[in-house]
């Protein structure tokens, strides 16, 4: 399913002005960059690998502010050309920006406001969609960024709708990434769209890279919620609804606690937060999920309970969807990468189970390395498939897709959205 963007139609009629060139690919670059994100678009489109069938770009490699360039280590860099550089290329690449608190220069966002108003395709790397943002090239658009980053986008950028599941965003004339290696992803996605199946793969195989990517940023979610919601009323019902995640509440009785009308709660939810918070319980549970396959040997339906999940089912269509596998897949990656040493024992297994649910915040959990978790929800990635919409379970357990995470709508191919 392609994304139903509003901007697409005008994107894909738009013609590059004639000092423009398609083949021409500026990457702007600022002081404090991480380097990696930077060094993506340098290597995907200033290498010469037409003798393994990858068609050539120009690189032009420019500065968005006086250098030297700092960056990752205290490195300087040079840049050969400055702002002038962004007149003449087809693909204009924010690899990434120095802080999300402040503000890009303002020469910058002129520049880049120019070049798509000649037609540019205007790309953002990982936090580069702040600089997009402050440029006002987001406005009305989907888009994404990395996961730690997408409450802070949506919540100073509201008409950004900010989708923080995705691996990368194509709204047609501007286009989004995830973090650090999705930038990979999102680079070989435009050389798929200019060259074709056959360029891309060979690209990939130089990188030695997968050439498509399935899943998203779901599997690597902890946190849901920015820092700055300690300071604010709706913090004693989130960390309410986070110590209870065993029962079975759904968003009105959140709002209840509030003291609010279900639809004055939401608003708020979501301009602090930037999260529908019908998703945000949702993703909570299936967080709670996760930890618990991974830390106890509870069957998947007492999971499923100790989740507040009202059935099984329910929590399988929400976990392959968020997770890409079965709660039963994940569980035996899972164990199968972990060291024999560390798996639960049945004597802990059934302590556990005499107990009551261990209490989660949105800290995240305790002696479970992070890694382990991803490496194992990657390893265990299978087809999508649809959750059950029996009639007999609340909306939030039919997977209903009336309210979504940061934007509406979903890609056939999970991780990559893209416009008409």
């Amino acid at each position: 399913m392609s994304h139903d963007s509003t901007a697409a139609p005008e994107a894909a009629a738009r013609k590059l002005s004639g000092r423009r060139r398609k083949e021409i690919v500026a990457v702007l670059l600022f002081s404090g960059g991480p380097i990696f994100e930077s060094s993506i678009p340098l290597s995907v489109f200033g290498i010469d690998r037409q003798d393994a069938g990858v068609p050539r770009y120009r690189l032009l490699v420019s500065a968005g502010e006086e250098g030297p360039l700092r960056t990752t280590g205290g490195l300087e860099l040079t840049a050969p050309h400055g702002l002038e550089a962004i007149s003449r290329a087809g693909t204009v690449v924010v690899p990434a920006w120095r802080s999300i608190t402040s503000p890009p220069p303002e020469e910058a966002l002129d520049a880049l406001r120019r070049a798509h108003e000649e037609g540019a395709r205007i790309v953002g790397l990982c936090t580069g969609a702040f600089v997009l943002a402050a440029a006002g090239l987001l406005d009305g658009r989907p888009a994404t960024t990395h996961w730690m980053y997408a409450p802070t986008l949506a919540k100073r950028y509201p008409s950004v709708h900010v989708d923080p599941r995705e691996l990368f965003v194509d709204d047609g004339d501007v286009l989004t990434s995830a973090g650090t290696a999705a930038g990979i992803d999102l680079c070989l996605h435009i050389v798929r769209t200019d060259h074709g199946n056959e360029a891309a793969g060979a690209l990939a195989r130089r990188l030695v890279v997968p050439p498509r990517r399935s899943g998203g940023q779901e599997r690597y979610l902890d946190r849901s919620l920015p820092e700055e919601i300690g300071a604010d009323p709706l913090a004693e019902v989130v960390a309410w609804a986070l110590e209870h995640l065993h029962e079975q509440f759904d968003v009105e009785t959140l709002a209840a606690r509030a003291y609010m009308s279900r639809r004055t709660f939401d608003r708020r939810f979501r301009s602090l937060t930037g999260s529908a918070p019908l998703q945000w319980l949702i993703t909570q549970r299936v967080l709670q999920a996760q930890r618990l396959l991974e830390t106890s040997d509870y069957s998947v339906d007492e999971v499923a309970g100790r989740c507040g999940f009202r059935s099984p089912v329910a929590l399988r269509g929400h976990f392959r969807r968020q997770l890409g596998s079965s709660p039963a897949a994940y569980r035996a990656a899972y164990r199968a990468r972990r060291p024999q040493s560390d798996k639960p024992s049945d004597a802990d297994g059934a302590a556990g189970a005499s107990g009551p649910p261990p209490v989660l915040t949105h800290e995240g959990p305790g002696p479970v390395p992070m890694q382990t978790r991803r490496t194992a929800a990657a390893s265990a990635m299978g087809p999508s498939t649809s959750v059950s919409t029996d009639p007999g379970r609340s909306g939030a357990e039919r997977g209903d897709r009336s309210e979504h995470l940061y934007a509406a709508g979903r890609p056939s191919l999970p991780g990559q959205r893209s416009a008409p």
